[in-house]
């Protein structure tokens, strides 16, 4: 049987970090964002691009849900990533442009980064160790874009979602964190 933290919950017994809260990662400009910032939030999240056919929805459904629900504690982090079909090739100047004036997206659009392979950023490795994928450990790999992971006040995994999982579908399990 594998570790628990404080609050009882299982650990992967090969994942050294037990919070998204230990990690640092990039903002679009380059500068460090401690992830302990977001302690004591519900977060979701997730791999964007602005050329998927699933584009359109995600961002609309996301800033609806970050609109509706910030100011009680919910916070949405955008990773921009470019490993599916090319489709995210602009700068973070760019994504964050497009997201911005298109969609009204006031959420963190955070560096573009790679979710699987060789390249992948630990903050992913971490993701996908503690929640995989429906398969399992061999299918543990982000499949495309809007891949989706809910996150609870303390940091830990709680759920990961398939890309095509509309984001308004979370609402229930979003509220339910937040206590509303």
């Amino acid at each position: 049987m594998g570790a628990s933290n404080s609050s009882g919950k299982l650990l992967n017994p090969h994942v050294a970090e037990k919070s998204i809260h230990e990690f640092t990662v990039k903002d679009n400009q380059g500068r460090d964002v401690d992830l302990k910032c977001y302690k004591g939030k519900i977060l979701l999240i997730i791999n964007v691009a602005s050329q998927c056919g699933l584009t359109e929805t995600n961002y609309s459904e996301l800033t609806e849900l970050y609109d509706k629900y910030r100011q009680k504690g919910f916070e949405v982090l955008a990773f921009p990533s470019n490993q599916f079909g090319n489709q995210e090739p602009g700068s973070n100047e760019q994504i964050k442009e497009f997201a911005c004036s298109r969609y009204k997206a006031e959420f963190p659009i955070f560096d573009k980064i790679d979710v699987n392979g060789p390249n992948q950023a630990p903050l992913y490795k971490y993701l996908k160790a503690s929640k995989g994928g429906i398969l399992g450990a061999l299918c543990d790999n982000i499949k495309w874009n809007f891949a989706k992971f809910l996150i609870d006040r303390d940091g830990t995994v709680i759920e990961r979602f398939s890309p095509t999982t509309s984001p308004l579908k979370l609402e229930k399990q979003i509220k339910k964190l937040l206590g509303v």
